[in-house]
């Protein structure tokens, strides 16, 4: 009975953590620590045609990631109405889901409750990195995060009782469709599937059949499109900024990692920023997590029943550091993928207070973990309270814009009739999303300071067939006086009249005497 007491008492313990978590994420979206962002009203848009009956295959202008964020999203839609909370709360869920499976894995691989709720505190009260990405969404970082638990779990199952496999398989090529981020995970789980079942045809036939099942959306959009653009952009070719590969892009990569990574991963910094979050605590966080690390490693040598799940935790992290150092994905420091190393270094860190050195430090070992646990909290309220820019997906300035302002510019868009026309990526769509679509504005501007522009930016090509139909064209343009005096100028020198308003952060030109596209005013060269 004291057993089963101290089991229930620890079970608490894990629904208490969850409950904390929540309540943290819901306080920081009710106090608009978010900022909304281009990717989230792609999400939005997606769901909107899905519930018209139009379903993408695909995110909208990729070919890596697939469209199960926007459909959960459609249904969260269909549930509680059009809005942006309801991509937030799905993304509050699914991280739950995340804190829950990640305890299980505790229990799967070190047979330890203690393990589990430390784990679970500390997925809870998470970095900063963790906190944005998992509440802000980018089309799949939630899915990928659940579908990756649920590999590891049914890994271990088929490793040990040889069930489960055709589960693990539907769930690999599931996760193959809907973001190629979860091949970290099905690389090495798929190692210890494949080592288990290697004496059965028949198993890894039916793996094989379930895993081709549950990539099949991925398989009928690449034979009916081919499969190059979507092999290309797995292997990381559409990332902005990514070198020409070789030795020096591993280089780069490697800097990038080395320097910048792990003072996001570990929390040190906001992955938008180069300075210190609650710098006094810093040095002890870096020390706990130093420790954690060299814990986890010195307990690979292990002959104990839990070698398996120990080794697959760390091919999960060594898959993840070498996709990163060999593909272009390593050119993107700013923490967005480094976000699944979160779940192996919380249990990483529960498994050390498992160890009797540590537990003979009683109540100093708590402290410390205490500690972690509130620098986490400290740095998640002072990116919050630090706003703008807030907790944002953005880490160029130029590309962060405060979209309070929306309200009025679609009140002055539409007292002006100006329903058509061009603007950058990171407002044309937030604009279409909060205005049901009645304002199409095409994003075929650039916003990098040295005139840079991507067709990638333009991600949905119906909006700019109507925008090209339309008798009439507005510019708006966010956080560019250069831009704004291009136009200026070369409207002139076409004798196109027209008017300006500043709004908030958005210039508008307006008023055109004739509808102008960006390529006939050669927006794209430098003045």
């Amino acid at each position: 009975m004291p057993g089963l007491a101290q089991k229930l008492t620890e079970k608490y313990w894990i629904v208490a953590i969850l409950i904390f978590g929540l309540a943290l994420k819901l306080m920081l979206l009710a106090s608009d620590a978010f900022p909304f962002n281009s990717d989230e009203a792609v999400v939005g848009l997606m769901a909107r045609h899905i519930l018209d009956g139009a379903w993408p295959a695909f995110f909208y202008g990729q070919a890596y990631m697939g469209s199960l964020d926007a459909t959960l999203v459609a249904i969260g839609f269909a549930l509680f109405g059009e809005a942006v909370w309801v991509i937030r709360l799905l993304q509050t869920l699914l991280y739950a889901a995340t804190i829950l499976t990640t305890a299980a894995l505790g229990r799967s691989i070190f047979r330890s409750t203690r393990v589990a709720w430390i784990a679970a505190a500390l997925l809870a009260i998470p970095p900063v990195n963790v906190m944005l990405y998992t509440t802000v969404s980018l089309g799949g970082y939630g899915e990928a995060l659940v579908i990756g638990n649920l590999l590891m779990l049914l890994a271990l199952r088929v490793w040990r009782q040889e069930k489960g496999f055709a589960l693990w398989g539907f769930l690999a090529g599931f996760g193959f469709w809907a973001f190629g981020l979860t091949l970290i995970y099905t690389l090495p789980t798929g190692l210890i599937v494949l080592r288990k079942l290697w004496h059965s045809r028949a198993k890894l036939a039916t793996t094989t059949a379930t895993f081709s099942l549950g990539a099949l959306p991925w398989i009928l959009e690449g034979a009916r499109r081919g499969f190059d653009p979507f092999l290309s952009e797995l292997l990381g070719e559409a990332v902005s900024g990514a070198s020409t590969g070789g030795l020096s892009s591993v280089l780069e990569h490697s800097v990038n990692l080395l320097l910048l990574g792990p003072t996001v991963i570990f929390g040190l910094r906001a992955p938008w920023s180069v300075e210190l979050i609650a710098a006094p605590l810093a040095p002890i966080v870096l020390i706990f997590w130093l420790a954690v690390l060299g814990y986890g490693v010195s307990r690979l040598r292990t002959k104990a029943e839990d070698r398996v799940g120990r080794w697959m935790l760390a091919g999960v992290m060594a898959t993840l550091v070498a996709g990163f150092l060999l593909t272009p994905f390593g050119a993107d420091p700013s923490g967005r993928y480094f976000l699944p190393l979160a779940v192996p270094l919380a249990l990483m860190a529960g498994d050390l207070f498992t160890e009797p050195s540590v537990m003979r430090a009683g109540r100093w070992a708590y402290a410390a973990l205490g500690l972690v646990l509130i620098f986490n909290l400290w740095g998640n309220i002072q990116a919050a309270i630090e706003n703008p820019p807030g907790i944002t997906t953005q880490f160029d300035p130029v590309a962060r814009v405060d979209h309070s302002y929306l309200p009025e510019l679609v009140e002055f868009l539409e007292a002006e009739g100006e329903w058509t026309g061009y603007s950058n990526y990171w407002v044309a769509y937030p604009l279409a999303f909060v205005s049901d679509e009645r304002f199409i504005y095409t994003p075929r501007l650039p916003y990098h300071t040295d005139f840079r522009y991507t067709d990638r930016d333009d991600r949905y090509a119906p909006y700019g067939a109507i925008v090209a139909q339309s008798p009439s064209t507005a510019y708006i343009t966010t956080n560019f006086p250069e831009l704004n005096q291009t136009l200026r100028d070369r409207m002139l020198q076409r004798k196109i009249e027209f008017e300006e308003m500043t709004i908030g952060p958005y210039t508008v030109f307006y008023g055109l005497s004739e509808p102008v596209s960006p390529d006939q005013l050669g927006v794209y060269l430098r003045p």
